[in-house]
């Protein structure tokens, strides 16, 4: 827990470091959503590559479901995924330097099953995916982890959009984590 903490202060003080003196933008405010965007996308850089420091930690079965589950959660925010977001997002997955802990075949398994209930009807298919989310939450190192791979995953095309935080204040909740500490 400690490491993960040294981690998560190391990210936070290289992005505000880049911050201009502007603050928070919100995205959709104009110019100023673009230099919020910047902040975040910087954000999901540091923590991508400071995920992979955690490789060693992270083989559970639990890290591995729950992060599908957060992963098909973030693709289908907005209440859809189309068959190019799946694409995107699976390649995304199986480029993930920690997600290669595990073989490709259980991590499209576990993504797809998961997509497919939230595209069949996305309230509860929504309940389940956070029903499997919230299973990471024995082990603070794996909860947060957890939270990092969907901040990476929705952070992939440089901006963050308010339903891909909102499902990531979410499992944040699930999780026991809490949201503040990824400035959402």
């Amino acid at each position: 827990m400690a490491m993960f903490d040294r981690i998560k202060e190391q990210a936070l003080k290289q992005v505000q470091g880049g911050r201009s003196s502007g603050g928070h933008g919100r995205p959709g405010s104009g110019s100023s959503g673009s230099r919020g965007g910047s902040s975040k996308a910087q954000l999901v850089g540091v923590l991508k590559s400071q995920l992979g420091s955690l490789k060693t930690e992270l083989k559970s079965g639990a890290y591995r479901d729950a992060s599908m589950a957060m992963c098909a959660l973030v693709a289908a925010a907005d209440g859809t995924v189309d068959p190019a977001e799946r694409q995107h997002v699976e390649n995304l997955i199986l480029q993930n330097d920690v997600l290669q802990n595990f073989p490709p075949e259980q991590l499209r398994t576990r993504f797809n099953k998961h997509v497919d209930q939230l595209s069949f009807n996305f309230q509860q298919g929504k309940t389940q995916v956070m029903q499997e989310i919230a299973k990471a939450s024995k082990k603070p190192t794996e909860a947060k982890a957890v939270v990092q791979t969907g901040f990476v995953v929705a952070g992939a095309d440089g901006y963050i959009a308010p339903a891909e935080e909102q499902v990531l204040r979410e499992a944040c909740a699930a999780l026991g984590v809490n949201p503040q500490e990824f400035g959402l």
